[in-house]
């Protein structure tokens, strides 16, 4: 990730034209140790959840110099955001329950115009003040993605990111660690709505810019994984060392972010129990999914598989 933090005065010429590479589905999914290893790839930065950049006005989650250094210069290179600083866009226009509250959509229609620009004028201002072009938003929401794809200064990818509806559910069930909890049934009920909004936005998208990824295949593995992704956005298909990563200054994300260095593990944990109600109720999504196309690794996998041939 070097220069992934230069200064934007450093900079000479136009602007670049920001690339943005959205991960989105359901919480809980894998979006952040996915961003971590993609934002350690040359000339790729890592920007974490930036739906939650109008809630914070701008604040990052974690304190450190270099982190609000960085957020702060982004912040002054969007000047006209302070009139959307608050928790309403992200009610009214990103989150999926936005769409069956009635009440929200005189809101929605009206911050959609002044949203769209913001958002287009933040990965401008993220992708001078990191010195690439390429950012990764992991903020997860269809919702947001649909109003990304309306942007006409970015160059939009979408990476559907797709984990075991077991292990979501096991995430959310868990007691022992310090994040909001869902019932599996609530649950069940929430990756339905995602599924049901991502498949929408993802089909919509123009097939050479969207991606299909299972969390576990990226898990197990992550170079072919990796290289499919970077070689639709244009990045270096160089792998880095998943045993040292740098979680860099992401403006918000889960727990991992806490840490300066990570590393990839090499098998995805498993749900300790199944959940029937789970099995029965995510069996359709399980069988739509799975004809969901271009699937990230696969492409590298036959590639493999033809040079051994040969």
């Amino acid at each position: 990730m070097e220069g992934q933090a230069a200064s934007a005065s450093e900079s000479t010429g136009s602007p670049p034209r920001p690339r943005v590479l959205y991960v989105m589905g359901a919480g809980r999914s894998g979006s952040t140790i996915l961003g971590v290893t993609l934002g350690n790839c040359e000339n790729v930065f890592y920007a974490g959840e930036l739906d939650a950049w109008l809630a914070r006005s701008g604040d990052p989650q974690l304190a450190g110099d270099e982190r609000e250094r960085f957020w702060g210069e982004v912040r002054d290179r969007v000047p006209d955001a302070s009139a959307l600083f608050g928790r309403e866009p992200q009610r009214s226009v990103e989150r999926s329950m936005a769409l069956v509250r009635v009440h929200k959509w005189p809101a929605r229609r009206r911050l959609r115009g002044p949203y769209r620009r913001i958002a287009e004028s933040l990965y401008t201002a993220i992708a001078q003040a990191a010195g690439t072009s390429l950012i990764v938003d992991t903020s997860h929401y269809p919702l947001r993605a649909l109003e990304l794809q309306a942007l006409r200064g970015v160059d939009l990818h979408l990476l559907y990111l797709m984990r075991d509806p077991q292990s979501v559910v096991a995430s959310f069930n868990r007691k022992d660690v310090a994040q909001y909890r869902k019932s599996t049934l609530t649950t069940n009920v929430y990756l339905w709505l995602t599924n049901l909004l991502a498949v929408g936005v993802f089909l919509r998208h123009p097939p050479e810019r969207r991606l299909f990824v299972r969390y576990e295949e990226f898990i197990a593995h992550p170079d072919r994984v990796l290289a499919d992704i970077l070689d639709q956005v244009g990045g270096s298909a160089l792998p880095p060392d998943l045993s040292q990563l740098r979680t860099g200054i992401p403006f918000q994300g889960n727990r991992l972010i806490r840490s300066e260095v990570i590393a990839l593990e090499s098998a995805p944990s498993r749900a300790a129990s199944r959940s029937l109600l789970t099995a029965a109720m995510q069996l359709p999504w399980n069988a739509l999914l799975s004809r969901l196309r271009p699937v990230a690794g696969k492409v590298a996998a036959r590639e493999e598989g033809h040079a051994v041939a040969q």
